[in-house]
């Protein structure tokens, strides 16, 4: 059989986890129906996901449809949870994206399909709720192809809109509806369509071929609800979207999309397979780690199977992999394209209720970055804080109810803040010399920092010789740059920073007479690792830095008559808007927003907007802060900025 791994993506409440259900159905998975009001949905495992009616944790269920097996991911919907969209991505063959009939295209809609053209995903389009009162037909194609700018194919028509009659009417392929859209893309069947010979089963093929190709989305109608025009797309799914492919002979080379923890603890891998065979008992290279597989099962009619192998195409839930990691490659790495969203630019502070314990606090949240490493923890031993990266306030509900449901602890939250950075303003250098002035250390250390462009990130370099001190001592100054640079003068992380070694100096190994190898006469690791932030610092104090924030581009779409209201709301939250255009009723603004206003933007819109304003946003750049107070962020290391407080801490003394 062949296989093929669909994701089912959409905007908020578009009906996908219900299309999902109903595809269970159909093809004889489930005997019921899974309702998401009544939270009985068979992907929507979390308590939260049952009680919201949303999808939060990417989902797998697989189906059989004739002579393929579909491995299907039913993935979230929400902004906030875009990283799980992210990861799978990374692991589809072909997609559906979801659109309702009565709302049409929405922002998120707009992202997703973006991204989808972008990796060349083959995607067919699923109209959904066309029994819901308000439903469109002409006007949700005309949406798609003019908001979303993509071609696309109706596959038939629908009678009954908008009552529980609708029901979608298949169209054979026809010249006269498929033609102009496939010919753009193919000057061959646009002369046969001239010269009158062109065949239903030429313009089949075509359609085949550049639905596969991302040159066209097929777009079915039809209601979940109802179960109207589910058959049409499962068809649409099996003959239209390509098959997994991947050589099982060739070397092993897979993905770990998802890690979750079994019921003793033990974690267990979600990877799909691109190429080569996996079998239990096999030693597997993981993120520059070794394990040994000690189990694998693979989904089959609707559930996980224990297997003895997996093979190229596969997605396997894998156990035995203690210290593996989302986003590892299994065996040889593939080539593809990296982060597709950006990282979250929020964060939080995580508050302990009373009846908290802070050790068990530490070990749930560990847990949960686990399963989502785009959510970084950030651990503050001297306030004994825990902060919590996010991409919006929904996350805080998810992250407090998952931790009081599944590990039984009460947290709150403080306000959001934004991440910042830093970058630096100019070029500083400092160095210290060993057994010179208050050098307490057995190094000599000498950094420079210039500013990088933007997007570079941290680059280190030497303007020494590699052979003039051992090479450990060089690697411990680099790694202690790039660690230091995780709290700038401000306690941001400093980035887009170019970073020589201007001086280097050791004591090689010294013994007194007669006598072994005496630590206090030669230097070791330990000393370049002291230094080095002092020195860091000093040349950062030196350059000077700039804190940025975090900036959203936004797109408003809102009637027209209500830009008045919406102008002086969006200056007072330090929103520019670049462009204004006005279609008909209609006018579309777009700029930019910082970032940490961006929830309080989505709150304001729809009372200014009479309910029709729709927003969309994403991460863009970072800008520098120009207004108000610079933010600072408290420090969680030893505090080189302060030269006594840091040597009690790291070297029990002040130097002299």
């Amino acid at each position: 059989m062949h296989l093929l791994n669909l994701g089912i993506l959409a905007h908020v409440d578009a009906g996908k986890t219900s299309l999902t259900e109903r595809l269970l159905h159909s093809v004889g998975i489930t005997d019921e129906i899974g309702s998401v009001d009544a939270g009985s949905t068979h992907t929507d495992t979390l308590a939260l996901e049952r009680r919201r009616g949303i999808t939060i944790k990417a989902a797998v269920v697989s189906f059989p449809v004739d002579d393929v097996t579909v491995n299907l991911i039913d993935t979230p919907g929400h902004p906030d949870f875009i990283a799980e969209v992210e990861r799978a991505l990374g692991v589809l063959d072909g997609a559906v994206l979801v659109v309702s009939a009565v709302e049409g295209v929405q922002a998120q809609t707009r992202v997703l399909m973006r991204t989808l053209r972008r990796l060349r995903i083959p995607t067919l389009v699923f109209v959904n709720k066309t029994d819901r009162r308000g439903a469109r037909y002409e006007g949700v194609l005309r949406e798609l192809s003019g908001r979303l700018g993509v071609p696309v194919a109706p596959m038939g028509t629908v009678t009954g809109l908008g009552t529980r009659e609708a029901a979608f009417r298949p169209a054979r392929p026809a010249p006269d509806t498929l033609a102009d859209v496939l010919a753009d893309q193919d000057d061959d069947l646009l002369a046969a369509y001239v010269d009158g010979s062109l065949t239903r089963e030429r313009l089949r093929a075509a359609l085949v071929d550049q639905t596969r190709r991302t040159l066209v989305h097929p777009v079915f109608f039809g209601s979940a609800a109802t179960g109207a025009g589910v058959p049409e797309l499962i068809a649409g799914i099996r003959d239209l979207l390509p098959p997994a492919d991947g050589d099982p002979e060739g070397p092993l080379s897979g993905t770990v999309f998802k890690v979750e923890r079994g019921p003793a603890g033990e974690k267990i891998a979600y990877a799909r397979l691109f190429s080569g065979t996996l079998r239990t008992r096999d030693r597997v290279n993981f993120g520059g780690r070794e394990g040994k597989v000690t189990a694998i099962s693979v989904f089959d009619h609707g559930t996980d199977v224990r297997r003895e192998t997996a093979e190229a195409g596969h997605i396997a839930r894998l156990r035995g992999l203690p210290e593996v990691r989302i986003g590892d490659s299994l065996g040889v790495p593939r080539t593809g394209p990296g982060q597709v969203f950006a990282p979250p630019t929020l964060e939080t502070v995580v508050v302990p209720g009373p009846d908290t314990d802070r050790r068990s606090l530490h070990l749930a949240l560990t847990r949960l970055a686990e399963q989502d490493p785009l959510i970084a923890l950030r651990h503050d031993e001297i306030r004994q804080e825990v902060s919590v990266s996010l991409y919006g306030e929904v996350q805080k509900e998810v992250v407090q109810a998952t931790l009081a449901d599944e590990y039984g602890l009460t947290v709150a939250f403080r306000e959001t803040t934004p991440l910042c950075v830093e970058r630096p303003a100019g070029t500083g250098g400092a160095a210290e010399f060993v057994k010179k002035g208050a050098n307490p250390f057995l190094a000599t250390v000498g950094l420079r920092v210039d500013p990088a462009p933007p997007g570079t990130g941290v680059t280190f370099a030497l303007e020494v010789e590699l052979g003039s001190m051992p090479y450990a001592f060089f690697k411990a100054v680099e790694d202690t740059v790039r660690e230091t640079l995780g709290q700038g003068l401000r306690g941001w992380r400093v980035t887009d920073v170019a970073v020589t070694m201007t001086h280097c100096g050791y004591w090689p190994r010294q013994s007194h007479a007669h006598q072994g190898f005496d630590k206090s006469m030669s230097s070791t690791g330990y000393d370049f690792r002291g230094l080095t932030p002092l020195v860091l610092i000093e040349a950062l104090r030196r350059a000077g830095t700039q804190v940025h924030e975090p900036m959203h581009r936004f797109r408003i779409e809102a009637p027209a008559d209500t830009l008045g209201a919406l102008l002086p709301v969006l200056a007072a939250l330090r929103a520019v808007p670049r462009t204004t255009r006005t279609h008909g009723a209609l006018c579309v603004l777009e700029g930019a927003v910082p970032a940490a206003r961006v929830h309080a933007l989505e709150q304001r819109l729809p009372g200014l907007t009479r309910g029709e304003g729709e927003l969309e946003s994403a991460f863009d750049h970072y800008a520098p802060v120009v207004h108000g107070t610079v933010p600072e962020r408290p420090r969680t290391d030893h505090n080189p900025l302060d030269r006594k407080e840091y040597l009690l801490n790291v070297a029990g003394r002040t130097g002299s």
